[in-house]
């Protein structure tokens, strides 16, 4: 059986509540971290992957 995996992101203005979002994003439910991306104007978005129940509950 495949495993369907999804795609997280969350959005935040500045780099710290970036580490925040993605700190607690990665202690609440199975996901891994795949990056960041700085948007521009402050606003920074992280990306994680995983399972759709996991990414949800992220």
């Amino acid at each position: 059986m495949a495993t369907l995996n999804a795609l997280g992101m969350i959005e935040t203005k500045g780099l710290v509540a970036a580490v925040e979002a993605a700190d607690a994003m990665v202690k609440a439910a199975n996901v891994t971290l795949i990056g960041k991306e700085h948007v521009g104007g402050g606003l920074v978005t992280v990306l994680v992957r995983g399972d759709v129940g996991a990414v949800k509950a992220a």
